[in-house]
């Protein structure tokens, strides 16, 4: 069997706007999913996971929606999401030897899609770009999942460079590589996983999404990419702060990008503050354990912090001087001791590089 791997991601700023056509701008980490793969010649797909224990072994005619079940389904998923789009896809084996740390935030399960879908793209020859790769993966999720996930993290996985992040615009799908290396101003981003975890197929997700829906119905628009805030005013009082984080949150992803453009990486801690309390309180997609966790580390030293990824658990993020590492880890560490909670695993994310082969 050869190897191929897909990274996590982190998204810096531009949270639940995916599916709104709105601006992201996630970065790959290091942590990546490994898998094996290796063709079959009897139109069966078998899956075994390290991580996962278990595993599954059908007939890739009847891979579709929720079949097969678990994790197993974001894999085979992409080789049913290929085939339907009309690629010559056969049956695989496949091990997944690694993967991005499981319910962090960091999309561990675009890690798994993509990494499949680079393996398949090579093992049956398709010559795919990336683009189209990350649409099937998509599809994967969205019908034989049924999480109702936007492609923010299947083009990260896919596309991400080192040293930079990815400015991606939902709307056309268009992408550009911003300049992004803290180190190089001796800062780190610094990745919080509260270890709370969470599970985007079990319809909070879909509830936000349907209420941004809803809003850009209510206003006569095919999405809220271009609405303002005076736009937002007459909309109900439950759709109203739905649609103020996800307008503010796409303006935030602007200014973001305008500052990195400018070499001015120490002054986006503001807008990663902002964004956090948009996505608490309009959105409401945070928890105490994140609450406190953005809270603590700008408080030891952090310039900015905020939650990272779906929300309800996972991950938050801080922007911190590299002076300042251990007194941010220490302090988020004891804050969740004192608090009584599992302890949170911190680590630093470096921006690096997309899916890819790795033999």
């Amino acid at each position: 069997m050869s190897r191929w791997s897909a990274p996590g991601r982190v998204n810096l700023i531009g949270e639940h706007v995916d599916y709104a056509q709105g601006l992201c701008l996630p970065f790959a980490l290091a942590e990546r999913t490994v898998v094996e793969a290796a063709v079959r010649s009897d139109g069966r797909f078998t899956a075994r996971s390290d991580a996962e224990g278990g595993g599954v072994d059908l007939a890739l005619d009847d891979v579709g929606p929720g079949s097969p079940a678990g994790w197993a389904g974001y894999a085979a998923g992409v080789l049913w999401a290929l085939r339907d789009a009309g690629h010559p896809v056969g049956g695989m084996d496949l091990t997944v030897t690694a993967t991005v740390p499981l319910g962090a935030g960091l999309s561990s399960s675009a890690a798994l899609e993509c990494a499949v879908a680079v393996a398949a793209d090579e093992l049956f020859g398709l010559g795919l770009p990336r683009d189209e790769l990350a649409r099937a993966c998509v599809r994967a999720e969205n019908e034989v999942v049924g999480a109702a996930t936007g492609g923010m993290d299947q083009a990260a996985a896919l596309l991400c460079t080192a040293g930079h992040a990815l400015l991606l615009d939902t709307r056309d799908g268009s992408t550009r590589q911003v300049p992004f290396a803290p180190a190089d101003d001796g800062l780190a981003v610094l990745v919080i996983d509260t270890r709370v975890r969470h599970d985007l197929a079990d319809g909070q997700y879909g509830a936000r999404r349907a209420a941004v829906e809803k809003a850009s119905a209510a206003l006569g628009m095919p999405s809220l990419r271009d609405a303002t805030p005076a736009d937002l005013e007459g909309l109900d009082a439950d759709l109203l702060p739905r649609a103020r984080h996800i307008v503010s949150e796409i303006a935030r992803v602007g200014e973001v990008v305008a500052l990195l453009d400018a070499g001015r990486l120490r002054d986006i801690g503001p807008l990663l503050d902002a964004s956090h309390a948009s996505l608490a309180r309009d959105y409401a997609v945070s928890c105490a354990e994140l609450d406190l966790a953005v809270q603590v580390a700008r408080d030891a030293g952090a310039l900015g912090a905020r939650m990272t990824g779906g929300g309800f658990g996972g991950s938050a993020i801080a922007l911190v001087p590299v002076e300042r590492i251990d007194a941010v880890t220490d302090a988020v560490r004891a804050a969740f001791a004192r608090a009584g909670l599992t302890a949170p695993e911190v680590r630093t994310a470096e921006p690096s590089a997309g899916a890819g082969r790795d033999d």
